[in-house]
């Protein structure tokens, strides 16, 4: 379990195919106090530690979630977001995310404001998942408020403290990113289904 909070900018050192899996190295500055077998998100994907040495860690990602992610699109030096999972009594800063990516969308507009950016996803809506205006979504492992919600896009408004402490300032118009979907509205929404 997450929140959404990414604690720091982590960077991809090495990319190693094992089979259909992928091992993924990691520099962070959170790395000494990991454990092995400890769940860490990455660009909002729940991975499991396997190794670690001394400012980098390893995690392994298999095919099901390379093909359902961004992940397989990483390049040795990529900056990924990390946030350590949720403590048991901590305070919730952002909202109940899994670390699950439900499917990826593309960023298609990124508009600067006068102290802020807006960026504009879109997404397959035949999946089934839905947004909200104010709901929450989770993009890259950033929790976030949905603002111009439609049937196959949201936008969201970053202000300067996300854009600078997270990918988003790295983030392109093209570039492909993971969408964890609100689960209190996803199973709102199967409720309605089947009733």
């Amino acid at each position: 379990m997450f929140t959404g909070i990414v604690e720091e900018i982590g960077k991809i050192t090495a990319l190693k195919k094992s089979g259909n899996n992928l091992d993924i190295t990691v520099e962070a500055i959170m790395t000494p106090e990991l454990k092995i077998d400890q769940s860490v998100s990455h660009n909002g994907i729940c991975l499991t530690v396997v190794n670690i040495q001394e400012k980098e860690y390893v995690v392994t990602a298999v095919k099901e979630t390379l093909e359902k992610t961004n992940l397989g699109t990483l390049q040795t030096g990529d900056p990924v977001n990390l946030e350590r999972g949720m403590r048991l009594g901590a305070r919730l800063d952002g909202h109940i995310v899994q670390g699950h990516v439900d499917q990826t969308a593309m960023c298609t507009k990124i508009k600067e404001a006068d102290g802020s950016w807006e960026f504009t996803f879109t997404y397959d809506p035949g999946i089934g998942n839905v947004t909200i205006e104010k709901g929450s979504i989770t993009v890259n492992g950033v929790s976030l408020t949905v603002v111009n919600s439609k049937k196959s896009e949201f936008s969201v408004a970053i202000i300067p403290y996300t854009f600078y402490n997270t990918t988003f300032k790295t983030l392109k118009e093209g570039d492909m990113v993971n969408l964890e979907f609100d689960v209190i509205g996803k199973y709102v929404k199967r409720l309605t289904e089947i009733s």
